[in-house]
């Protein structure tokens, strides 16, 4: 998967939120075999807060990519205030994760601050990941914008309600030139399989890891989902037919 010029290996992207510890966080990071973290500005302490332990001293950036997001901003003036702290928290790292919520209840995306956050962060040289709803022609209009990677919801944020508009993915990826990566929704492996067998390049999850009984295993699980859905992709699934096909042909059958 490239990313602003850089390529990773997984596709799985994990968050740092609602963990019990930060060592649970980095455990579970190690067992997904994710190689980006998003965290959260406002919740997560990054070295804002000087009298508070550090993520950083768990999850080194020098081992994974820390991926800050907007999470709790709701204009995009607040966005794009988060964005620059970040850049300065981080030595002028420019990759971003922006989101802008509509409200506390449903966390679904507030795309018209959004889209207006989204255009002044490429204009000030970020690197732009960008959380949105699973409308095709606002995910293209973000494209255009300049942002690096577009991200649908698969449903609301914490939901683990699944993949609900498959169709509108498949339309948002037939139009797409840059990665286009479920965020919110999954609640299980199989939840991220069928997100890469639509032919996502990629799956961001927090809550389905975290508020597992076993985070820990469950990113393991999310790994191997988000692996074979992308071989499956890859492969080509099978036509689906009303009636039975036989699995051996009935051509020369003997009598």
């Amino acid at each position: 998967m490239l990313i602003a010029r850089r390529h990773y290996a997984s596709r799985l992207i994990i968050g740092s939120g609602k963990y019990q510890s930060f060592e649970q966080n980095r455990d579970a990071l190690v067992a997904s075999g994710a190689q980006m973290i998003t965290v959260a500005i406002r919740r997560v302490n990054l070295g804002q807060n000087q009298n508070e332990r550090s993520l950083l001293e768990v999850i080194s950036p020098r081992d994974y990519t820390i991926l800050p997001n907007t999470a709790g901003c709701y204009t995009a003036a607040d966005a794009v205030r988060t964005c620059r702290m970040a850049r300065e928290l981080l030595d002028g790292h420019k990759l971003v994760k922006l989101e802008v919520l509509g409200d506390q209840k449903t966390l679904y995306p507030n795309v018209t601050e959004t889209l207006v956050a989204a255009e002044e962060l490429v204009k000030d040289g970020f690197d732009v990941m960008v959380y949105t709803s699973d409308d095709p022609l606002i995910a293209k209009r973000l494209e255009e914008i300049g942002c690096v990677a577009v991200m649908p919801l698969g449903a609301p944020i914490g939901s683990g309600l699944g993949i609900r508009n498959p169709y509108n993915i498949r339309m948002i990826l037939e139009n797409a030139k840059v990665p286009i990566i479920v965020d919110a929704g999954v609640g299980t492996a199989s939840d991220a399989a069928i997100a890469m067998e639509l032919g996502c390049d990629g799956v961001l999850m927090n809550t389905a890891i975290a508020e597992a009984r076993n985070p820990v295993l469950m990113a393991s699980a999310m790994k191997k989902a988000v692996e074979s859905g992308r071989e499956a992709f890859l492969a080509g699934r099978m036509p689906r037919r009303l009636y039975a096909s036989a699995s051996s042909p009935v051509d020369g059958t003997f009598f």
